[in-house]
């Protein structure tokens, strides 16, 4: 089994790319469906709405929105819930990747590195926009341009996770584009042994 992690920033287009992988026949794990699935547990929305003083008769979906609008306004918020959330998403995701039937796993995680899952992959992937192209996609999804802004600042910088990937996917053009190299680095993930990547989706140095 290969473990992949993809991870970007806001708007970058990483589930798209992770839909990808699926289609080329990887098993995906995703980080934020693990999420809310776990704040849907009543001991956890307890838990969190204990935590920010928040109306115990709110439904799952107004729950979350609430949640994202306090936490990505206040740094401090995100650390409180991530001292939450992070141990049982990745307790989540371990399992899951322990009970992978696919010979390449592919984790999709938003958080992958400020959580420390990188530790965990085989191989890092980041996908890549202009912050124009991040809040026009964020946009698309009825975020303002502020609210897109936050969440871009909520993580590490996109120039920092590049300088720590294994590959990078430039997903700022045509999906055509982006599905070309994802091919490109699924092929190579496949090969046994692996050669080396062509060029266009070359490890960094």
């Amino acid at each position: 089994m290969l473990i992949l992690g993809v991870t970007g920033s806001f708007g970058t287009g990483k589930t798209t790319v992770c839909q990808i992988f699926k289609e080329l026949g990887a098993e995906v794990i995703d980080a934020d469906k693990i999420s809310h699935n776990i704040l849907e547990k009543g001991d956890i929305q307890n838990q969190v709405k204990e935590l920010f003083n928040l109306s115990l008769q709110q439904s799952a979906q107004e729950f979350r929105s609430q949640i994202a609008q306090i936490a990505f306004k206040d740094r401090k918020s995100i650390k409180k819930l991530e001292k939450i959330l992070h141990p049982l998403i990745i307790k989540e995701i371990k399992e899951k990747i322990s009970q992978a039937k696919e010979e390449i796993v592919v984790v999709d995680a938003p958080l992958l590195i400020e959580t420390g899952l990188d530790k965990i992959v085989d191989k890092l992937i980041v996908v890549s926009a202009s912050l124009e192209r991040q809040i026009s996609r964020g946009q698309k999804e009825n975020f303002s341009h502020k609210e897109v802004l936050e969440r871009i600042e909520c993580q590490i910088p996109l120039s920092e996770k590049l300088k720590q990937t294994d590959f990078i996917i430039d997903n700022d053009g045509e999906i055509e584009k982006t599905k070309e190299q994802v091919k490109e680095i699924y092929k190579l993930c496949e090969a046994k042994p692996q050669p080396k990547a062509s060029p266009e989706v070359s490890p960094r140095n």
